[in-house]
């Protein structure tokens, strides 16, 4: 979507499946500022922070430790999800890091849902949020020399207009031979983080899919009474973001669960073989769903 002079216009997706777009940044709106510093302070992107922190204070040869990227926003903004929804992109981050040191996949925690319209639903985190980021370490990573750690992160900011911005951060870390300690000023906010991830279902709990016309039916068999909950689909346009998901309790003799069904999305090209994403339980857990899917009678 082209940007109209003095104007941002809300990121909307293609209808193709999967395909994340991110804008180019105009002149005026990117930001990219350095942090340097063992600790350094949040760097500015529009309507907030961002801040590369590290769970430990130093860096040990052949182990593995864990960086986090803190995002701060002002109120009403936010950013988004690993699947944004109906709108948006999430953060995109490109590494810099010296020779040794290898930094895994982003870790998200469960999003929240934002409806901006009655057609329109985003997954994504408003306040703050601790994206996680595992970085290992060769064991021939020399241990004399501090290390410098850099990442040039991009972001879409919203409320009724998104914003994009970009940020270089970095964050030097020492290296030694004995295994790391934790950081007594980052133990809350990356315990936090952990918690807020998503995780396997409780033991005993089955999950099963079967495929309608023009819906998915998820079946959660569980050993407790569950009234709400809610799908976050990983991939994008497999589902209708916006359609109420129906819960119906399921408690037939001593076996409790319930069904929730989930309108097809009108984008969704392909039929589906597993359906992957998160199970969120208001105020409570979350869990990871990855379920093969059954053509039902329907189909």
């Amino acid at each position: 979507m082209m940007k109209m002079p003095g104007q941002i216009l809300r990121q909307m997706k293609r209808p193709t499946p999967n395909l994340h777009i991110f804008a180019v940044l105009a002149a005026g709106i990117s930001l990219c500022v350095c942090a340097g510093g063992a600790q350094a302070a949040g760097v500015p992107i529009p309507h907030g922070t961002v801040e590369l922190v590290a769970e430990n204070q130093w860096i040990a040869p052949g182990q593995e430790s864990t960086l986090g990227l803190h995002f701060q926003l002002e109120k009403g903004w936010h950013i988004y999800w690993v699947n944004p929804g109906d709108s948006g992109e999430p953060p995109r981050v490109t590494w810099q890091l010296p020779a040794g040191l290898t930094a895994g996949a982003l870790q998200w925690p469960a999003p929240q849902r934002m409806q901006t319209s009655a057609t329109i639903v985003d997954f994504g985190y408003h306040d703050s949020v601790l994206l996680l980021v595992p970085l290992r370490a060769s064991a021939a990573l020399p241990g004399r020399q501090p290390v410098k750690i850099g990442a040039e992160v991009r972001v879409l900011v919203c409320r009724e207009m998104c914003i994009p911005g970009k940020a270089q951060v970095t964050l030097t870390l020492p290296v030694q031979t004995n295994p790391p300690a934790p950081n007594p000023a980052m133990q809350k906010l990356f315990a936090d983080a952990r918690k807020s991830l998503p995780g396997p279902a409780p033991t005993g709990w089955k999950f099963s899919v079967e495929e309608g016309k023009d819906t998915f039916l998820l079946r959660v068999d569980t050993h407790e009474q569950v009234t709400q909950a809610f799908f976050f689909p990983l991939e994008e346009s497999q589902i209708d973001n916006a359609a109420p998901q129906k819960l119906d309790v399921m408690a037939t003799g001593g076996a409790k669960g319930f069904r929730l069904s989930l309108r097809k999305s009108e984008q969704l090209v392909k039929r589906l073989t597993r359906l992957k994403g998160v199970l969120a339980l208001p105020a409570g857990p979350s869990y990871l769903v990855d379920v093969p899917i059954t053509p039902g009678a329907g189909k």
